[in-house]
């Protein structure tokens, strides 16, 4: 019996696109909702701070930008960037190579960095991108590219956890005391694992058909040395960000030491992930982990974000010719 979730090819060659339904109101709804609750926080923390120093919201925010060093602060950015974006696609390509098809890392480097600018709008459309360039480079089928993706998020969930628990384990007593829900979390992600691999090894449940889906094509074939390979991949990244931040924080006029901001930044980068644009969730949390800096936190969050999506977009933006081709071409260059 054919599996109805797998494409069909056509005579053509060419996998046909199904139309899916349109997403309920509530979860178009929702992204919008949580920003908007996001705003409301801030603005009222922005206007009590504003107030107690006799000024309007404007003006408090303004000063705040006018003080901070920006030549030395895009000094610091730019290079990490462009290191993140490295990293990143040594992540994807070292995930396609396992589960997908062999590609050079050179040929990934135009997959993912084409990818941010449509990330700028949807991170999901930015997947979806991905998933259609390896289909037409290199015929690897959407639902495989899928499960691809989602074990890569499936990663990035530990990595953040696992050096969450480091920052835990060494500044603990320095964070607010909701922090002390890392180490609960961290022993139920354990058993939740520990269940995850069974399952997919067939050792639990193996009757089910579940672990057949093409959506858990990458979690059948996943080796558990695989899982911690990509986090030890991908950790360079948050400790250059751990840096980076602390430095970047300082021109904001926010001292914070590299040990306690390695406690705070896997947090926040969880809350960059919240569906919402413009990253509202984690500018928020910057506030809410600096109280009594409400103005250099809006604008610190605001800014490290937004320059680090659009900026990740601009590099883009330099393999945007090549993606191009071999997207709407019909072959590898």
């Amino acid at each position: 019996m054919s599996n109805p979730e797998a494409p069909t090819a056509t005579d053509t060659g060419e996998v046909p696109v199904v139309a899916r339904p349109p997403a309920p109101l509530w979860q178009r709804a929702l992204p919008w909702l949580i920003t908007v609750a996001c705003f409301a926080y801030l603005y009222s923390k922005l206007a009590g701070a504003a107030g107690r120093e006799g000024e309007t919201v404007v003006s408090y925010l303004a000063s705040v930008f006018a003080s901070v060093p920006w030549g030395r602060w895009l000094m610091l950015m730019i290079p990490y960037s462009f290191l993140f974006f490295l990293i990143d696609s040594l992540i994807l390509w070292r995930v396609v190579n396992w589960y997908n098809t062999k590609v050079a890392y050179l040929d990934i480097l135009p997959i993912r960095g084409s990818s941010y600018i449509l990330s700028i709008l949807n991170e999901q459309v930015g997947k979806g991108a991905m998933a259609l360039y390896l289909y037409r480079r290199d015929r690897v089928p959407g639902f495989e590219v899928g499960s691809s993706m989602l074990f890569i998020m499936f990663c990035e969930f530990y990595y953040l956890l696992s050096w969450a628990c480091v920052g835990y384990a060494l500044r603990g007593d320095s964070l607010p005391g909701e922090f002390g829900l890392i180490p609960v979390i961290a022993v139920g992600a354990i058993i939740f694992f520990v269940i995850f691999r069974l399952f997919f090894t067939g050792k639990l449940l193996s009757g089910s058909d579940l672990r057949d889906k093409p959506i858990f094509h990458a979690f059948r074939r996943a080796e558990t040395w695989h899982f911690g390979m990509i986090i030890l991949l991908r950790s360079p990244a948050l400790l250059a960000a751990v840096w980076v931040y602390s430095m970047a924080l300082g021109f904001f006029g926010v001292e914070v030491t590299n040990l306690e901001m390695l406690g705070y930044l896997p947090i926040i980068f969880f809350g960059a992930a919240t569906p919402g644009p413009m990253r509202t969730v984690a500018i928020t949390l910057w506030v809410v982990l600096f109280p009594g800096y409400e103005g250099q936190m809006t604008a610190f969050g605001f800014v490290q974000h937004n320059f680090f999506i659009f900026f990740n977009a601009a590099i883009g933006l330099i393999f945007l010719n090549r993606a191009n081709r071999e997207l709407f071409g019909g072959g590898s260059s």
